[in-house]
């Protein structure tokens, strides 16, 4: 220990300070309240999914709330066909590129969305756990692979601007 303490109270303050942080983290790994550690895994995000509800048995348990997800999914598919329904707006992004973009996003989400509904409808807890964890991480780990995809290729772009100058 590179420090020095005054006197051994001191030390055992900091002790209890210290216990108290590992019984908070303690709490949170180990889910005694489901909404508060999956708001503080996922920074967050998962907040506005959640809800907690209190069975006829008196029991509180946190559900997600199907109806934010499916309006937000709607929203997100309707924009998406909206801006892309006119023949005239279809011919504009194929040339952009934007179409073929948005058709592998719709599917992967399309996949994605059903294998989620599919593990969280069964009864087995590991799929619930497998259907939470896609509908969460999911969007996060597309968006690294995009991200990646798109600095490889800037690269390999600037590399070949390079070898043509």
């Amino acid at each position: 220990m590179s420090r020095k303490y005054e006197s051994i109270e001191e030390l055992r303050r900091k002790k209890k300070l210290l216990q108290g942080e590992i019984n908070d983290l303690e709490n949170l790994l180990t889910f005694k309240n489901t909404k508060e550690s999956l708001s503080a895994f996922t920074n967050g995000l998962s907040d506005q999914y959640l809800q907690e509800k209190v069975d006829e048995d008196g029991d509180e348990k946190v559900v997600l709330r199907k109806d934010v997800i499916a309006k937000q999914l709607t929203s997100e598919v309707k924009d998406l066909l909206i801006s892309k329904n006119t023949a005239v707006g279809l011919a504009s992004s194929a040339f952009k590129g934007n179409i073929a973009d948005s058709i592998v996003k719709l599917g992967v989400t399309a996949i994605v969305g059903n294998y989620a509904k599919k593990n969280m409808k069964s009864s087995n807890w590991k799929n619930k756990l497998v259907g939470a964890a896609l509908i969460y991480l999911a969007p996060i780990a597309l968006k690294f692979v995009r991200k990646k995809l798109e600095e490889y290729q800037k690269n390999k772009s600037v590399s070949s601007m390079e070898q043509l100058i």
